[in-house]
């Protein structure tokens, strides 16, 4: 494996890199695709009749089957891209809000979803005079399925939840999630953002009606992910935004819409990205994403170990089923503190809400230190944050 950035020097302490929830960094071959394309290919798609404007349409749409397989979707035309998950998500809010939400409807997310997922939400209720409604969840970052169910009344329109937790590490229960929406009629968005990296996705084996993910966290460029739906409910929304590409006809009288997926993608797209996108879905398969699985889950096992015996130290998110990611709190020094002091040493960790402010809510803390892995993280790393943490806390507690 060949990732450029991780021979930084920071501070003049060798990078260790562990905000992978963050974004990803980049494997040379996903780069080498981004220079190859603005080398020898840089054109407009689908409305060029020259060679490279040719090759590139060529190139991207081949990217689509790619992904389809990636996350066995049943057809291509039920993956459309987009700029990344939040995109994705206010994508589906808009269109499905103004299709199907009306006064007094009701929209079910749970409470440890990242602002993505609840802020376009929001702004399709207040438009449509809906509300939400939140799946409460335990001490240690469980859904409590239970109340879950309770939620559910003749006005429930959708339910939209994280796959996984970027914030807990939590790996929430999405098959029985959308088993339990759909016994209601109610069909129901995944948040895939912080899952497909780590973990083979089946939208067919969910059984979910959207699914929503960004490239970069995924090894591949920022500024590109992608919204599958099923084509059924894809075929009775509006268009999320108008311009070139998702049209058939224009007249000042009236328009007609091009077809899935194109209907959801107006303006240039960035080509690019997408092939990068489909670069970093190779790597990933030739790594075998089981075996990037794996590794996580050994450095989880590491690292729970070695930071819970710190002195100080408290873990938040302590669900069974989680992945590589360890948020916690040194004492009461502040997170940012902690994470300055880190960076000094070369660490890269994130501090903050981690744009889940109710989690924060929930356990009446400001923020969070988070740690979180990649394929490439190592155990010397997991060594070196846990020695820093050790050296830092005298000067913090």
């Amino acid at each position: 494996m060949d990732f450029p950035i991780l021979n930084t020097t920071a501070y003049g302490h060798p990078l260790v890199y562990l905000d992978n929830a963050a974004t990803t960094q980049k494997p040379r071959q996903v780069i080498d695709t981004l220079t190859n394309y603005y080398l020898t290919l840089n054109s407009n798609i689908h409305r060029g009749a020259h060679y490279l404007a040719e090759q590139a349409t060529e190139q991207y749409e081949a990217v689509r089957p790619q992904v389809c397989q990636f996350v066995n979707a049943r057809q291509s035309c039920e993956i459309v891209f987009t700029r990344g998950t939040t995109e994705s998500i206010n994508l589906v809010a808009s269109s499905f809000g103004q299709r199907f939400l009306g006064q007094g409807d009701e929209v079910i997310v749970s409470g440890m979803e990242h602002h993505s997922n609840i802020v376009p939400w929001q702004l399709a209720c207040e438009r449509a005079g809906a509300s939400l409604r939140v799946i409460p969840f335990s001490d240690e970052g469980v859904l409590d399925l239970e109340a879950y169910r309770q939620l559910f009344t003749p006005h429930t329109r959708i339910v939209a939840c994280n796959h996984v937790s970027n914030t807990l590490g939590t790996v929430n229960p999405v098959k029985q999630i959308t088993e339990i929406a759909h016994l209601h009629g109610v069909p129901v968005l995944i948040d895939g953002a912080q899952a497909v990296a780590h973990m083979a996705v089946d939208v067919q084996e969910i059984g979910c009606d959207f699914y929503c993910f960004s490239g970069h966290k995924m090894y591949a460029p920022m500024g590109v992910g992608v919204m599958y739906g099923r084509e059924e409910i894809l075929n009775q929304l509006p268009p999320y935004q108008g311009g070139g590409e998702m049209i058939k006809t224009v007249t000042f009288e009236r328009t007609t819409y091009n077809e899935l997926p194109f209907r959801f993608e107006a303006g240039t797209p960035s080509v690019g990205d997408v092939l990068g996108l489909g670069a970093a879905i190779d790597f990933m398969q030739q790594q075998g994403i089981e075996n990037i699985g794996k590794h996580e889950e050994e450095l989880l096992e590491y690292a729970t170990q070695r930071l819970s015996a710190i002195p100080g130290i408290r873990i938040y998110g302590t669900a069974p089923h989680k992945v590589g990611v360890i948020s916690f709190l040194l004492g009461g020094a502040h997170p940012y503190d902690v994470g300055t002091l880190l960076d000094k040493l070369g660490i890269a960790v994130r501090t903050g809400h981690h744009c889940t402010q109710p989690i924060m809510d929930r356990y009446g803390i400001p923020g969070t230190v988070r740690a979180s892995f990649a394929c490439y993280t190592r155990t010397s790393d997991i060594d070196a944050l846990a020695d820093a943490l050790v050296r830092i806390a005298p000067m913090l507690l």
